[in-house]
């Protein structure tokens, strides 16, 4: 049983207001019963709308160094902890990434994010990221660049953001109190860092987290608290999708419907912020997948760093028959 009534005329208006709810009231939607699902999807959609219409941003990652990890998240195929059977190979040349640019823009996608296996970047990398993004912007300059490398420190976020670089990908993941349980070799504290450091070199943030690693709802409410107290631009919400060899392989917790529930309260706490329905959508919302659209209005498609997803053609087809449209592409000028 909820341990309180939800009034969602009286959500939706405090959200829209910027005024936010209560941690009683986001609990209470966590436990929703799930035949009151379409009162909480036309509640996130009423936030949504308000701000991003019926619009849907299509994104393509880039896994632009795989393997070779020192860190030991636990979800990640790429870690070193992770026996998965996955491509390993250093990190790709400029012409490479130029050339995923390009498929990205002619794929549809509004922004192209590349990211690399690793702690953080060398100097090196930095410099190697900047020359890729000019590159990419003189010939693509309407196509949004964000780069996950990892922990960063400002003079590194400042030199991306002068490269053109517009979104820094550093997800806070889960909650501090849940964080030892899946990775030990960094801190939430070091992932609260990179995103300040970001955010102080002027760059947009783009943190979200993984659900279905075994965590509470109080720590999937710590983590959407977290998200607007950060003021994040941009919050992907990955779906854990269980990878063999991986030591969370057999982690099997969400439901379709959970997870729309943790997409509703994402975008319900977030009004303004970009909503990713993230990694693993697929295997975890299955045949609900369209309806994720009425909180989240961004999605990736043509797959994740190691594992396939939605490929590009598919995900339009969804999203016009819900009456959606998509984004402009990020092409040339």
């Amino acid at each position: 049983m909820i341990g309180i009534e939800l009034d969602w005329s009286a959500i939706v208006a405090r959200s829209l207001g910027g005024q936010g709810f209560t941690r009683e009231e986001a609990r209470a939607i966590l436990a929703l019963p799930d035949d009151e699902i379409p009162l909480l999807l036309a509640a996130a959609f009423a936030v949504r709308k308000a701000h991003f219409g019926k619009r849907v941003k299509v994104c393509i990652l880039q896994n632009a160094r795989s393997g070779l990890c020192p860190e030991d998240c636990h979800y990640c195929s790429q870690s070193s902890v992770s026996e998965a059977k996955i491509d390993k190979y250093p990190l790709m040349s400029a012409e490479q990434l130029v050339d995923g640019a390009r498929r990205a823009a002619a794929g549809g996608a509004r922004r192209y994010c590349m990211v690399t296996s690793g702690r953080g970047p060398a100097d090196e990398e930095i410099e190697h990221f900047c020359g890729v993004t000019r590159a990419i912007k003189q010939e693509l300059p309407d196509l949004e660049i964000c780069v996950c490398l990892g922990l960063l420190s400002e003079e590194q976020a400042r030199r991306l953001k002068a490269a053109g670089v517009g979104w820094v990908n550093h997800n806070l993941n889960s909650s501090e109190r849940f964080y030892s349980e899946f990775c030990t070799t960094h801190t939430y504290q070091d992932r609260v860092e990179t995103v300040r450091n970001v955010r102080k070199a002027g760059l947009m943030t783009c943190s979200g987290g993984i659900v279905g690693m075994g965590e509470t709802d109080e720590d999937i409410l710590d983590l959407a608290f977290a998200c607007r107290e950060l003021g994040m631009d941009s919050i992907p919400v990955n779906f854990l999708h269980p990878i063999p060899g991986t030591p969370m392989e057999a982690h099997q917790f969400l439901t379709p419907m959970k997870c729309l529930k943790v997409l509703c309260l994402f975008r319900l706490l977030n009004p303004s912020s970009e909503i990713r329905a993230a990694g693993g959508r697929e295997v975890n919302l299955r045949s609900l997948q369209p309806l994720a659209l009425y909180a989240a209005n961004s999605i990736f498609v043509e797959g994740y760093l190691t594992t396939p997803g939605q490929q590009g053609e598919e995900a339009r087809r969804m999203i016009e028959d819900l009456g959606f449209e998509v984004e402009p592409a990020g092409r040339g000028g």
